[in-house]
């Protein structure tokens, strides 16, 4: 280096030194830190192709960046910015700021499994200096945009070789809690960022500069001071500020090494570019944090070491799109102060007035003019080998400039501030106005400030309106902050969406809603009237299906298999949910490919049960309408059934399975062959399992029920298919329960199965009553009998009589701690059980209170042993008159059963029935079928 070029900084070096001697009593390691932050100030300034240093969303780059784009005219900028994102920032013109560029994957290869969905998002606000350099670059022919850092890809590789993903950190406040999460659980891409690793150092900026966070600090002593600044003074300065942060930063050996990693990637993409366009190093800007630019790795500059190999990437599908941003959703996720990034928006729009700096804007954004964006000519860039003066000398030396104090604008703060808290439910009055600006003027002063902050006026409207509540939704702080600027929202306009997401628009076009707004917007389907929103119907179940709650929900109108709509009611918020339903785009290409896929993964996945199966298979049928994908979804839960080992979800199996039996049988001329097979396979399967379920300690009482119901209820459908009843009748003999409950449950089987009489149950109940020592368990076997409900729904008086009998003769210290469990039983199946129960005892129990004293429970009245000889004496010897009367019908079916006997004459005394007797297979078997449930 030539002599000039060494000297830059030597009278700063000398005074660091001396510095160090003073305040540490020799050299040592403060002097190393001190010259080394110099050292890395100097090498940045004296690279021949010209860093820019940048902080994250700061007003004070932003203005600085697009100055110096009209100054220099670079031919070339290079940002640090994922290079695999390049292809959307042209459809950042389509969209209002901020939004966030993503990268997302939903099939994952390389990485863990339980990390899909794999989501990378760089918000882009307007206030920001990559927003000025991506317009300067997009707009003015001849420029060319080169996006230099780490594919995402590579972030996900590289968070795997030490610690999962960090997690984003949540909102600051309540009320901010949907917008801070338009990002999801994105890792969000740190462009410039910029702020201390050494928790102490923070401490201590703080503590001594009087704020309460770092946004404050940031805002007070860089933003405010390079806000008027020159080009070598902010850049010296902002060098110096990143290599003291990373000097001091902690030795995190996961995190260094990402950041040398980055850096190392970024200048071997640089040097690619350069060799391979041929550009001249001093036509070329990079745009990078101040971090990074400080950098002390090997490959550092075009004339750095080629030493560093850039891994492939896995075979992972990456798809990107934009997505809708918020300065909420931006400082939860990088850890800013609420209302920090508002507050930012503002001081750029007032240093934009103040210096006349005409700041580059996309043609056709929101808001833009028609020729804004179009680099003007302007003074030539100075020649990068003309060595750099010495810049951070005078203003590390120069007292803080004390601003004057803007009487008008504080006192417009205070008077808006008050108006905004009366409409948020705050007794505040002119008097509460006049106490907010006196107070912050008060803290300033205790804080060495000439000019309260807006984090000054924060704290003064807290300790002067805010008292013990907060009447409405809002706390005054968040007041502060909407008044501020507000949390802006970002929107991705319909260009910029993925096709299917405009699919979506299109199609709910009908509704003549303005879908892309935000906020919930009703929507009134009568389809009666107009048979087209049918369509509309069907695609809003859905978006109910797929995206999340409050997106599409129904008001009036329900789905059910079979059923087809009249009318309905939506709120909408797809404008809200644009997040949601842009990433719904990178899994397929129409609504109906996504919810296929996803019903797919579902039925298909390690985790999937039989239950879960078949209400894929539910879905399937209510939204896609066909037979294909629900006919290999039922193939899927027939094998599912078939190793399942377990009866955890018998009873959902049951309720899907009578559900879908029933559906079909109305709606199709025949029976799927997978649902014909899979009563037959559940039949057996689950006459396995019963014996084993009833002595099983992990078994519940309403799983066993649902085994039976299933058994019971499917058994004719089974048996017609091939099964044989004898399997079921040995698997409740085998069947040998200790539990009470589940004791109950099996006579009541037994009870169905024909081998246990209701005389005998009645006795068996009655022998537990008068048991004091089972009386205390009483009550569980009659929860048993609750849940016998579900298999043998003809117990329902039965289980009346049981319940009444109970009330009636337990003791109340057993009856009453039993009540709890009854009323949970009860809603547990209320669904089921409660309906037959109520209406049983309905038909029981006398409808008027009056008859209550004189009735008789009908299972207490014992039949007369008189009247029922005499009605059978009675009956003796009526004959048939009316086959007497009208013989043909009897000849025509003798003649069909080949009997060749006349009629005989009647004869004082019954004779019987001479057929029967003659033919007794057909009243044998009429009497068998008889017998079955």
């Amino acid at each position: 280096m030539s002599a000039a070029q060494e000297g830059t900084f030597a009278a700063l070096r000398t005074q660091l030194q001396d510095a160090a001697a003073a305040f540490a009593d020799g050299p040592g390691a403060l002097e190393g830190i001190l010259l080394g932050i110099v050292d890395d100030v100097d090498r940045a300034v004296r690279e021949p192709l010209e860093i820019f240093p940048v902080c994250h969303h700061s007003p004070a780059s932003a203005l600085a960046m697009a100055r110096r784009l009209r100054e220099k005219q670079p031919k070339v900028v290079y940002l640090e910015l994922c290079e695999d994102m390049a292809p959307l920032l042209t459809e950042l013109r389509n969209c209002r700021l901020p939004v966030a560029v993503q990268a997302f994957a939903t099939e994952v290869e390389g990485f863990p499994a339980e990390w899909s969905p794999l989501s990378v998002v760089a918000p882009i606000t307007e206030a920001s200096a990559e927003y000025q350099a991506i317009a300067y670059a997009l707009d003015t022919p001849g420029v060319e945009l080169v996006l230099v850092d780490r594919s995402s890809d590579h972030v996900y590789q590289w968070d795997a070789r030490g610690a999962e993903p960090a997690e984003p950190s949540g909102p600051d406040t309540p009320a901010a809690e949907e917008e801070a999460a338009l990002h999801g659980d994105a890792v969000g891409v740190e462009i410039g960022d910029l702020r201390p690793r050494f928790a102490e150092l923070e401490e201590h900026l703080l503590r001594h500069g009087r704020v309460r966070h770092w946004s404050e600090w940031w805002h007070q002593y860089v933003e405010l001071p390079l806000g008027d600044s020159d080009h070598d003074t902010y850049r010296q300065v902002m060098l110096l500020i990143g290599s003291l942060f990373r000097r001091l930063a902690p030795g995190d050996p996961r995190r260094v090494r990402v950041d040398e990693d980055r850096e190392r990637y970024m200048w071997t993409r640089m040097r690619e570019h350069l060799a391979a366009s041929g550009t001249d190093p001093a036509d070329c800007l990079y745009v990078c944090g101040a971090f990074h630019a400080a950098s002390r790795v090997a490959e550092f500059g075009v004339d750095g070491a080629d030493t560093f190999e850039i891994a492939p990437r896995t075979a992972t599908k990456w798809q990107h799109g934009l997505i809708p941003s918020s300065h909420a959703a931006i400082e939860a996720q990088f850890g800013l102060a609420a209302g920090s990034v508002s507050i930012a928006a503002t001081v750029w729009a007032k240093n934009v007035g103040r210096t006349r700096v005409e700041p580059f804007r996309l043609a056709g954004q929101a808001g833009a003019k028609k020729k804004a964006g179009t680099a003007k000519s302007g003074p030539a860039a100075a020649d990068p080998a003309a060595p750099a003066s010495d810049r951070l000398t005078g203003f590390l030396q120069r007292p803080p400039v004390l601003d004057r104090l803007d009487e008008a604008e504080l006192l417009g703060w205070s008077v808006e501030i008050v108006r905004a808290a009366r409409r948020n439910g705050y007794l505040a009055s002119t008097a509460d106005a006049i106490a907010v600006f006196e107070t912050s003027i008060l803290l300033a002063g205790m804080r060495d400030r000439a000019k309260p902050t807006p984090y000054d006026f924060q704290d003064a409207a807290v300790t002067c309106i805010e008292k013990d509540t907060v009447p409405g939704r809002r706390d005054v702080r968040r007041l502060v902050e909407i008044m501020m600027g507000g949390d802006r929202i970002g929107q991705v306009g319909y260009d910029a969406l993925p096709p299917l997401a405009r699919d979506v628009h299109d199609r709910l076009a009908p509704l003549g809603l303005k879908l892309q707004q935000r906020g919930v917007q009703r929507a009134l389907l009568d389809i009666t009237s107009r048979p087209e929103l049918e369509k509309c119907s069907d695609l809003l179940w859905m978006l109910r299906y797929l995206m999340p709650h409050g997106a599409a929900r129904p008001i009036m109108g329900e789905r059910r298999l079979g059923e087809r709509p009249i009318q309905e009611s939506w709120d909408l918020a797809l404008g809200t949910h644009q997040r949601a339903l842009i990433e719904l785009g990178y899994e397929g290409v129409s609504i109906e490919q996504v919810l296929e896929q996803r019903l797919r993964r579902t039925a298909y996945g390690p985790q999937a049960t039989t239950a879960v199966v078949l209400e894929a298979v539910e879905d399937a049928t209510l939204h896609l309408r066909g037979r294909r994908l629900a006919d290999e979804l039922g193939t899927r839960a027939l094998e599912v059934l078939a190793t399942e080992r377990s009866v955890d979800s018998a009873p959902e199996v049951l309720r899907r399975v009578r559900r879908l039996l029933a559906y079909y049988r109305t709606s199709e001329p025949v029976l799927p062959p997978w649902i014909e097979s899979f009563v037959k396979t559940g039949y057996a399967h689950y006459c396995t399992l019963l014996p084993t379920a009833f002595t099983d300690e992990d078994a519940t009482v309403r799983q066993v029920a649902a085994m039976l119901g299933f058994l019971f209820s499917m058994e004719g459908l089974a048996l017609s298919l091939g099964c044989d009843r004898t399997q079921l009748e040995l698997a409740v003999a085998q069947s040998h329960p200790e539990e009470p409950a589940k004791t109950a449950l099996l006579w009541a089987a037994q009870t169905q199965l024909g081998g246990l009489s209701r005389a005998e149950l009645r006795a068996r109940c009655d022998a537990l009553l008068g048991n004091p020592m089972v009386v205390p368990a009483y009550p569980r076997y009659l929860s048993g009998l609750l849940h016998a409900l579900e298999p043998v729904p003809l117990l329902a008086d039965f289980v009346v009589e049981a319940v009444s009998n109970a009330f009636a003769r337990l003791p109340d210290p057993v009856l009453l701690p039993w009540l709890p469990t009854l009323i949970g039983t009860l809603r547990a199946g209320g669904a089921e059980l409660a309906p037959l129960l109520i209406r049983e005892a309905g038909r029981i129990f006398p409808a008027r209170l009056e008859a209550l004293d004189s009735w008789v429970p009908p299972w207490r009245l014992q039949p007369d042993p008189g009247a029922v000889r005499s009605a059978r004496r009675g009956s003796v010897g009526r004959g048939v008159p009316l086959l007497a009367a009208h013989p043909a019908t009897c000849d025509a079916m003798a003649g069909l059963l080949g009997c060749d006997g006349g009629w005989e004459a009647a004869e004082p005394g019954p004779r019987g029935a001479a057929l029967v007797h003659a033919h007794p297979g057909t009243a044998t078997a009429l009497g068998a079928l008889l017998a079955r449930p």
